[in-house]
């Protein structure tokens, strides 16, 4: 009889070993798929445990990171719950835990077995590991698409600055002539009417070189100390007419006290207008148009948010590129997103795009602030 007690917990224990070696060859196969949904990964996780545990016809399990809840099914208030956190990079971002529906015999842990704990201690580092890889996965392939971009606009600002510098030289000579020979007198109006359509014509397509120059940095920025708060005041005392005109609100919300960059305003003035007379024409006649400015991070930050009809991403990963619009023909150069890149890469800024369908769309620019500076590192 004592005999049969003694073979009857070994082969107990050993089904508790064996369900717990299955829970780990579990983990191992999910961990081996990482190109896998991570919800979906953390869904099959929770399912694991509770056949895992020694009464598995009343255990529930739920993997809780971020806020979020994977759970086999519901916890009854204050039933007994074993729970191990998830721990990523020195953070607690979440847990496991393990809970039974009824009442069971006290054990170790309430009811629950010493070996539980260490294959729930087991199961949240290998969670863990398995979060923290498929973050690292998606940050890489984020970067990977960042430099492909870089890469792509820095070739384009290579052929920009070639075909600007070719074409700058016969449109002046088109612009001078032409107003050359506005000046003389005995024109007839048919014909300086015509000179004077060449001359706007030119003027144009002179400040088209003129962005092309500056979203490949081939224009120096003449930097000096500047309020970005009065960059904004002075903007958008000329582009608030336009607003009111078009049934746009503009909303103007400065941060107090920020440091002085060094920048050359003129250009900060274009980046600004660029960013505001972009956000009116996607609105259409209504809506808000909200610039901030704040300093957070050692940074003087720049926003422009509206809450126009947002973009896809596949619009957002063009936006910079020099003559791509959504606007009609004629409506539009397709250059003032890649003019505002340029000026903020020549002022080591970087530029972030938020949209979203139907929820709007927002700019983010981050200014550095240099310490101690003095006037004649300005020249």
């Amino acid at each position: 009889m004592r005999q049969h007690s003694v073979t009857a917990r070994k082969e107990a224990a050993l089904r508790e070993r064996i369900k717990e070696l299955t829970c780990l060859y579990g983990l191992a196969r999910i961990a081996s798929q990482p190109e896998r949904n991570l919800d979906d990964i953390l869904g099959d996780i929770a399912a694991l445990l509770p056949p895992a545990w020694q009464h598995p016809e009343v255990a529930v399990a739920r993997l809780v990171l971020d806020g979020v809840s994977h759970a086999t099914g519901a916890f009854p208030p204050g039933c007994p719950t074993q729970s191990a956190d998830i721990v990523l990079r020195g953070t607690t971002r979440g847990r496991v835990e393990v809970g039974y529906t009824e009442s069971k015999p006290t054990l170790h842990e309430g009811p629950f077995l010493t070996e539980e704990r260490s294959l729930l201690n087991e199961v949240a580092r290998q969670t863990a590991f398995i979060i923290d890889r498929q973050q690292a996965e998606e940050e890489r392939a984020v970067l990977h698409g960042q430099i492909r971009h870089a890469d792509r606009l820095a070739t384009i600002g290579v052929l920009a600055a070639g075909i600007a510098h070719e074409l700058n030289e016969p449109i002046g000579n088109i612009l001078g002539f032409a107003q050359l020979a506005i000046k003389s007198a005995a024109l007839p109006d048919a014909v300086r009417r015509d000179l004077e359509k060449i001359e706007k014509a030119s003027l144009h397509a002179r400040g088209i070189i003129q962005k092309l120059l500056i979203f490949a940095r081939q224009v120096p920025p003449e930097k000096k100390c500047v309020d970005l708060n009065t960059v904004v005041e002075e903007g958008l005392y000329i582009i608030n007419t336009r607003g009111v005109k078009e049934g746009v609100a503009l909303v103007c919300d400065l941060g107090p006290d920020l440091p002085h960059v060094v920048a050359d305003p003129l250009q900060l003035h274009q980046v600004l207008v660029n960013l505001v007379v972009n956000a009116l024409q996607s609105l259409h006649g209504a809506g808000t148009v909200t610039i901030q400015t704040r300093f957070r991070d050692g940074a003087v930050w720049l926003i422009v948010e509206d809450t126009g009809p947002g973009m896809d991403p596949a619009v957002v990963d063009k936006i910079f590129v020099p003559f791509f619009t959504t606007k009609d023909v004629g409506q539009g150069t397709g250059l003032g997103l890649p003019v505002v890149h340029g000026i903020v890469t020549a002022h080591g800024g970087t530029i972030r795009v938020m949209s979203q369908i139907d929820r709007g769309t927002r700019f983010e620019i981050r200014l550095p602030v240099q310490e101690d500076l003095h006037p004649e590192e300005l020249h």
